[in-house]
């Protein structure tokens, strides 16, 4: 896996090309999450999957930890066809659950 797709949301968001989708700020809210600090700490964040073939243009889960270090998981991605910007898909807190102890693998189902 390469780390292309993180670094070039990594750079438009350092360059304030990015947005945040509805969808997204409704999850964030749900979950009681705020933007500001997993915007500014994007740099730190662990690559979970990406997707460079998704057909509405590539896209990556991350892992961050919010201001209280509970996990978040944030689904970026670029529009296909597009440079710019970085696009907030989803984000939201993971499920114990369904996510292994790391927050970087599913349990097996």
């Amino acid at each position: 896996m390469t780390d292309a797709i993180v670094s070039r949301v990594r750079g438009l968001i350092a360059d304030g090309k990015f947005r945040i989708s509805l969808h997204a700020v409704r999850e964030l809210e749900n979950d009681g999450l705020l933007i500001e600090r997993l915007i500014d700490s994007i740099q730190s964040c662990a690559v979970i999957e990406e997707y460079p073939d998704y057909h509405k243009g590539p896209c990556v889960l991350v892992l961050q930890f919010d201001e209280f270090g509970r996990p978040v998981h944030l689904l970026w991605g670029v529009p296909k066809g597009l440079v710019e910007p970085a696009v907030l898909i989803t984000a939201y807190a993971p499920d114990p659950e369904r996510w292994e102890a790391d927050f970087m693998r599913r349990k097996p189902q």
